[in-house]
């Protein structure tokens, strides 16, 4: 995405949510702007707050988390998820034994509950330490993924300065761009003005 997520201050915003997939907003973290990598996750802060807003997390922890290697571990999975899912795309398997890594170390037990509406519910709760914990769901998308997905509908965008990826769920399965408000439009105006400027008038 050019531009992707930046203010028009040039300070460094939010991950763009344009995947419509966990796993594709996970690689989605890292982007380009005209060639330059723009790296979203800076601190375990920026991790944890992707993670609420990815819905992995309703509320901020209130455990005790190592957030320096919460961010370590988070890039490493989204490098791991890039590994694979790229993999994947070129009919290969690739070698799943560090994504198993992530998965055992997500141990969840089941846990009955009521809703809002008093109704009871059965849900899984981890019971792992803090960091595993929160990327596990993380984890599990990836691999689900790689299990479930329709790999011809893993995309990624079709701007040239773009590297972000999206799971295409439109009916036709013809999406092009991550953000057609972005990417889209801003790919047909620059097309627009190349075959005008040679234009006479």
């Amino acid at each position: 995405m050019t531009d992707a997520g930046m203010p028009s201050d040039g300070s460094l915003a939010e991950a763009p949510m344009v995947g419509d997939h966990l796993a594709m907003d996970l690689l989605n973290t890292e982007a380009h702007d005209n060639g330059d990598v723009i790296e979203y996750w800076n601190s375990g802060n920026d991790v944890l707050h992707w993670l609420e807003r990815s819905g992995v997390v309703s509320a901020p922890e209130d455990k005790a988390i190592d957030l320096a290697e919460l961010l370590t571990q988070a890039k490493a999975l989204r490098a791991l998820a890039r590994q694979l899912i790229v993999q994947r795309k070129d009919d290969q398997l690739g070698d799943i034994s560090d994504l198993n890594e992530y998965l055992h170390t997500y141990p969840s037990v089941p846990h009955l509950e009521r809703d809002s509406e008093g109704n009871l519910v059965l849900t899984r709760t981890a019971c792992g330490e803090p960091v595993a914990t929160l990327l596990g769901p993380v984890a599990e998308s990836v691999a689900q993924l790689l299990v479930e997905g329709n790999f011809t509908l893993v995309k990624q965008c079709d701007h040239p300065d773009c590297i972000l990826w999206f799971y295409d769920r439109t009916k036709a399965r013809k999406r092009r761009w991550c953000s057609m408000a972005l990417c889209g439009n801003r790919y047909k105006a620059a097309q627009f003005r190349k075959r005008t400027s040679g234009a006479t008038p």
